[in-house]
């Protein structure tokens, strides 16, 4: 899959600049902050357990999560960026990897979270990848997904930095994104649209994995 090395050049490219971008981000974007928060409420509700950050980039929401008391962990295609986010965060569990092939155990996760992450996933793979989402949660575990919304895909050419980089980035509409989740297999809870006034609006979807049937 090529756009899959492209990504993962691209943001080994960007790491740096992307890291000192970002670092206050969640600070800034309070109703995208309330997202994780929320996410970490929700996983707490069902008794707690491991989360999966997936996408993490530097680190930032992983770490969020952790002051919220969640057990999270870090997974991300770049080892640029996990080699940042392991230097920032030490207390932190960062592991190179792609969320279209998750090595994470059957029914392991509380929760996974995909913080505009799902993003750089073109349409024929998003379904494979929340299969992988659904695998690795457990019985009532919980998703939350963040995405730009909107109707294109994106290539980017350039970074902030001026550094070449070569990968999409696609924007969807919320509906789409409910529907890929319904289809794998999720029940959806929630979902929330961010800035539907500004250029680059953005949306949330919380759903859960059905509780396992009775035998």
């Amino acid at each position: 899959m090529s756009w899959l090395s492209d990504t993962q050049k691209s943001y080994d490219a960007l790491a740096a600049d992307y890291a000192d971008e970002t670092r206050d981000l969640l600070d800034r974007l309070l109703h995208v902050r309330a997202g994780v928060v929320l996410f970490a409420d929700l996983v707490r509700a069902i008794g707690g357990g491991p989360v999966a950050d997936v996408g993490c980039g530097p680190g930032h929401t992983t770490a969020l999560l952790r002051e919220l008391g969640a057990d999270a962990f870090g997974i991300d295609l770049s080892p640029a960026m996990i080699e940042i986010a392991r230097r920032e965060h030490p207390d932190a569990r960062f592991d190179v990897g792609s969320m279209t092939d998750l090595d994470v155990a059957d029914d392991s996760l509380a929760g996974v979270i995909a913080w505009w992450s799902l993003i750089y996933i073109p349409d024929e793979a998003v379904p494979g990848v929340l299969d992988q989402f659904l695998r690795v949660l457990r019985p009532d575990g919980v998703l939350a997904v963040g995405f730009h919304v909107g109707n294109e895909a994106k290539l980017e050419t350039t970074g902030d930095g001026d550094q070449p980089i070569q990968t999409y980035v696609y924007h969807r509409p919320p509906s789409r994104v409910a529907d890929w989740i319904r289809e794998a297999g999720f029940s959806l809870e929630a979902q929330h649209l961010l800035n539907p006034d500004k250029p680059k609006p953005g949306a949330i979807v919380f759903a859960r994995r059905p509780s396992a049937p009775p035998r």
